[in-house]
């Protein structure tokens, strides 16, 4: 299967809701950067929850053939980033989500 930016997304957005991530967000940034297309923001209720849920998208998208470039953070953060190049996966507890408010610094300006 070919992947596109959309597909690989899509795929991560499953693997977060299959594990219960919480509001769950998809932010379209090709705008904004060059970096990535698309990131996805997403709460977890503990830290063995957020690394559950980043794993799960690891594992997930690298059974359909995809590798992530690279994973930030550990089992006892309160952040772990999944990075598939077009597509990069935030996975934070409910803290430092609202410390960092990735959505309000990604959004496009009015």
């Amino acid at each position: 299967m070919k992947f596109t930016a959309e597909t690989l997304k899509d795929a991560a957005f499953e693997a977060l809701d299959d594990l219960k991530g919480k509001d769950i967000v998809t932010l379209d940034v090709k705008g904004l950067t060059s970096v990535t297309d698309y990131m996805l923001v997403c709460t977890g209720s503990s830290n063995r929850h957020v690394k559950s849920l980043a794993d799960n998208v690891y594992t997930e998208l690298k059974k359909q053939g995809l590798q992530a470039l690279s994973v930030e953070g550990d089992s006892g953060s309160e952040w772990v980033l999944v990075d598939f190049g077009d597509v990069v996966v935030h996975v934070m507890l409910e803290e430092a989500r609202n410390f960092y408010e990735l959505e309000k610094l990604w959004s496009v300006p009015a």
